[in-house]
């Protein structure tokens, strides 16, 4: 009897290998790899190294953040959908860079946004500030703006990141702005400039931020996203600016590389949301101006085709020339 349970089992294994990798998937202390397309010490990277942690608690396994920065995020990307597709190599993305910005920014990325990944889930909803030196004499976006104007080229701003460039060149396009940008790697290599008032401006991560902002060094006059925040009392760059098409905000979402088996796609969909469930998480969001959006594959893939749409019509406003 036990030889023809054994045999019954082995035989359902067979023919359902699906069930066998649930079951087997992750092997025992085999180690999770997150992809982050931004340095240590970056916004970015303290919100991924938050979600490491609580991963390996629930997984039981250990969790590696793997930094990558380059090309604007791509070069994380672009490492794990190279990867093998068994789950073990997993992108934590700005969604607005990797799969948004730099479909427009680039002529020829090194991988396909949507074929050459598995998306997994949504994970939060972030913001980008503009912000200036706190001694700054502009109290409101409108005070910067008439500055800005009068200065013509002499003015300047940073950027980091693609959504920090795109919101900066919105801004500058419908406000009529001769303003310079400055690209810099991260926005904590701009804070020099930030400190001393060389920059007027920049468009800043709600992580970083909010750091600045608690550490008065810097002062948010608006907020990037088209509504406003519970977070943060300051107007959105629609009202403030009057430029009512100004939504970019940074998502982050969960891919594997493509061809990824659906049983594991499903245990790391559960992991991801059991940790933006938890009310722990929430605070820690709220304390970077931003907040937690559970989700799966089908509202991850919706969201991702809205946001491409979405800087393919920023980039004819914006006249982006890729590189």
């Amino acid at each position: 009897m036990k030889h023809t349970i054994l045999g019954f089992l082995t035989a359902i294994l067979l023919i359902h290998p699906v069930a066998a990798l649930t079951q087997t998937w992750p092997e025992p202390g085999r180690e999770l790899k997150l992809f982050v397309g931004f340095p240590p010490g970056s916004g970015a990277d303290t919100n991924v190294r938050y979600v490491a942690a609580k991963l390996a608690v629930i997984s039981g396994h250990p969790v590696i953040v793997e930094n990558r920065p380059g090309m604007l995020s791509s070069l994380a990307a672009d490492a794990v959908a190279k990867a093998a597709p068994n789950g073990y190599t997993i992108l934590l993305t700005g969604v607005s860079s990797s799969h948004g910005a730099n479909t427009v920014l680039y002529k020829k990325l090194p991988y396909d946004p949507t074929k050459d990944f598995t998306p997994v889930t949504t994970l939060f909803q972030g913001n980008f500030l503009l912000m200036v030196n706190a001694k700054s004499p502009h109290r409101s976006v409108a005070e910067l703006t008439a500055a800005l104007r009068a200065a013509g080229s002499k003015a300047s701003y940073g950027y980091g990141s693609p959504t920090a460039l795109a919101a900066s060149e919105l801004y500058k396009v419908r406000a009529g702005l001769q303003t310079v940008g400055i690209a810099y790697k991260t926005s904590v290599a701009s804070l020099p400039e930030m400190y001393s008032g060389a920059l007027d401006f920049q468009f800043i991560d709600g992580t970083f931020g909010s750091a600045q902002m608690r550490a008065g060094k810097l002062r948010a006059l608006a907020i990037a996203s088209g509504e406003r925040s519970n977070l943060l009392d300051v107007p959105t760059m629609a009202e403030a600016a009057n430029i009512p098409e100004f939504d970019i905000s940074p998502w982050w979402a969960v891919f594997l590389p493509a061809r990824a088996p659906q049983p594991v796609v499903a245990r790391l969909e559960g992991w991801f949301n059991q940790i933006v469930a938890m009310d722990e998480t929430r605070k820690f969001l709220a304390g970077n101006v931003a907040e937690p959006v559970p989700g799966n594959t089908k509202l991850l893939v919706e969201r991702l085709d809205r946001e491409m749409r979405k800087w393919s019509e920023l980039a004819k406003i914006i006249k982006f020339e890729p590189e």
